[in-house]
């Protein structure tokens, strides 16, 4: 005779074996992720580096600030002692922040120079305000503010705020913009593919642009403007001296001759177009060589042809033209009105 046993007790033991590894399984699984994110979590901790120091500012005469990429914040203060704060990027090994002779060095330094992120190190400084500054980065943002020593700036992509800035002013980048404020001196603004916005500057305004867009508020009394490309609106106050060269690009300017005023300005194929004050005193001579379009809203002097070629001139004296106004082109068109 055939006996019969029952599989169910056999099956049931075989589960509660499989549930149990399973379970095991799932436990080491977790406890993996979970000391991996506190590995994760702690390398992160230790990995930025918080800075504060402070050095005294006797006998310095400079400041130099370098910081590849991140942020740079510069604030003069009346303090006779020279303070950094930071916060370095995980790829950075330290801070320098020493005294070489007349000079303060601030420098994030890296093991490699391709080891730095793109997020990188936020540093910012205060500095006794009759110090000069000068700082570089590739990438950085570089904020400066109430410094009056001077101020020298170097950037490929970052962008450029100054403000309150006095005596001799060199702001340099490649494709970052400079936006500046109540700047005075010698001031020298250049850019290739950024933008440029002055407000309020006063004194000696330079501004050099390849292919940004420029836009000028400014009570310098002397200004001298290159740009190749790029659009370009100057609204000026009372100039001794307006020179201007542009190739392709168009640029309006409003502005009040002084006495005995100069304007030079030439392009090759942009539009110029100049308003002056309403009794505007000059002697203007207005040029094109190929086949730009000469329009007078001053005075009721009409554009003459040359007699041997495509180009126009007008030649007509406001007053006793005692400014002078010499505007050329090649193939651009030149407009000049009165308020």
């Amino acid at each position: 005779m055939k006996i019969l046993t029952s599989s169910a007790p056999l099956k049931v033991l075989r589960k509660e074996v499989f549930m149990n590894k399973l379970t095991r399984k799932i436990q080491q699984s977790i406890n993996i992720v979970m000391m991996a994110t506190c590995i994760i979590l702690s390398g992160q901790v230790f990995a930025t580096i918080e800075v504060a120091e402070s050095l005294p500012s006797d006998n310095v005469t400079n400041v130099s600030i370098n910081n590849h990429s991140g942020f740079i914040n510069v604030i003069g203060w009346n303090k006779d002692k020279i303070s950094v704060t930071a916060t370095l990027d995980d790829d950075a090994e330290k801070l320098t922040f020493e005294q070489k002779g007349a000079q303060i060095l601030i420098q994030v330094e890296y093991p490699r120079m391709d080891n730095w992120s793109a997020e990188g190190s936020k540093i910012t400084v205060f500095m006794p305000k009759n110090i000069r500054m000068k700082s570089s980065s590739i990438s950085s943002d570089i904020h400066v503010s109430n410094l009056h020593g001077g101020v020298e700036i170097k950037s490929v992509s970052g962008d450029v705020l100054v403000k309150n800035i006095t005596q001799n002013i060199e702001v340099n980048s490649i494709s970052g913009n400079i936006d500046s404020n109540s700047l005075a001196g010698k001031i020298s603004l250049n850019v290739v593919s950024g933008d440029i916005t002055d407000t309020d500057s006063t004194g000696r305004l330079e501004i050099r642009s390849v292919s940004g867009e420029v836009a000028i508020n400014s009570q310098a009394k002397e200004v001298f403007f290159n740009n190749v490309s790029g659009s370009s609106k100057l609204n000026l106050a009372e100039v001794v001296e307006l020179r201007i060269r542009t190739v392709s690009g168009d640029l309006t300017a409003k502005l009040t001759l002084s006495d005995k005023a100069l304007l030079k300005s030439s392009t090759v194929s942009g539009d110029l177009a100049f308003t002056f004050q309403k009794e505007v005193d000059a002697d203007f001579n207005l040029k094109s060589s190929v086949g730009g379009d000469i329009k007078n809203n001053i005075s009721s002097a009409k554009t003459e042809d040359d007699e041997y070629g495509p180009g126009a001139r007008l030649n007509f004296q406001t007053v006793n033209g005692s400014a002078l106004v010499r505007v050329s082109t090649v193939s651009g068109n030149i407009e000049v009105s009165k308020k």
